[in-house]
């Protein structure tokens, strides 16, 4: 597994990070998400993360298949909200949403190509998040 983020070094663009995954024969593509400081009104919204699943889909052109799934539970504070589980026919796309702390942490994989800088981007603007932190994974 190849894995990049601000951490580790620099993040391919979109483009480059494509053509790694065409040209090396990947198996999967993965991006983890994490959003800080989001609209709260929006990570406490069943309506507003089962359309964002909807519409992310759309947005990387990824079929869904079903509908999304989304449930709100959590023993602590730490972790309590919603959580998302979507079926691509890829693969899937989840998230967690913190009430607690106001973030996110979503993950897209799927075993086709997708732009991983503009899906975190697509997802911090959609939640209002001020921050947002990604990193990729190249699955083998």
């Amino acid at each position: 597994m190849y894995t990049m983020s601000p951490k580790t070094g620099k993040l391919l663009s979109d483009d480059e990070a494509i053509e790694k995954y065409v040209k090396e024969n990947q198996w999967g593509l993965a991006t983890a998400i994490d959003l800080r400081k989001c609209d709260p009104e929006k990570i406490r919204s069943k309506d507003v993360i089962t359309q964002f699943s909807i519409d992310l889909c759309e947005y990387i052109n990824m079929k869904r298949f079903g509908d999304p799934v989304v449930v709100r539970f959590g023993p602590i504070p730490k972790v309590e909200g919603y959580s998302l589980a979507q079926l691509i026919e890829t693969s899937m796309i989840s998230g967690h949403f913190a009430e607690d702390t106001d973030r996110a942490f979503i993950d897209v994989f799927s075993c086709r190509e997708y732009p991983p800088q503009k899906t975190a981007e697509y997802c911090k603007k959609y939640f209002g998040a001020e921050e947002m932190e990604y990193s990729v994974s190249f699955r083998n």
